[in-house]
């Protein structure tokens, strides 16, 4: 059975997305905890990233550090945060968003959003890329 992240990658499920290439996409998380949170997810379905092959590990974090200075110029962010945990969705997934405070990586602080806010966010990035 398909996993939410590829359900999201093969259009099933909708998705703000900032980022597509032959090996991963990028979109918006819908339960950020900050604005401009967004997942990189590669579209191979693997469970626990030490299980990904060398190559992918690499890409997947090249488009991560790629995103995450556009994170910086359009939010103004001191940081940009990366989490990699995998208990919510058994795919792959790293959390890349604009932080100004260690508060900001407790998983108790995310919030719902609306996809008005998915979309200026996303823009923000694009534009920053």
């Amino acid at each position: 059975m398909a996993t939410l992240f590829t359900k999201i990658i093969d259009g099933e499920i909708p998705a703000t997305f900032v980022y597509e290439d032959d090996h991963c996409v990028a979109f918006m998380d819908i339960q950020p905890l900050t604005d401009g949170h967004l997942l990189v997810v590669p579209r191979e379905e693997v469970d626990h990233w030490l299980d990904l092959d060398d190559d992918l590990v690499s890409h997947l974090f090249t488009v991560a550090k790629k995103l995450g200075n556009a994170q910086k110029k359009a939010f103004g962010c001191e940081r940009v945060g990366l989490i990699v945990q995998g208990f919510e969705v058994p795919h792959v997934h790293i959390h890349v968003f604009p932080t100004n405070q260690i508060s900001d990586f407790d998983l108790a602080n995310k919030h719902d959003t609306t996809a008005e806010a998915r979309e200026e966010a996303a823009s923000k990035i694009k534009e920053a890329l």
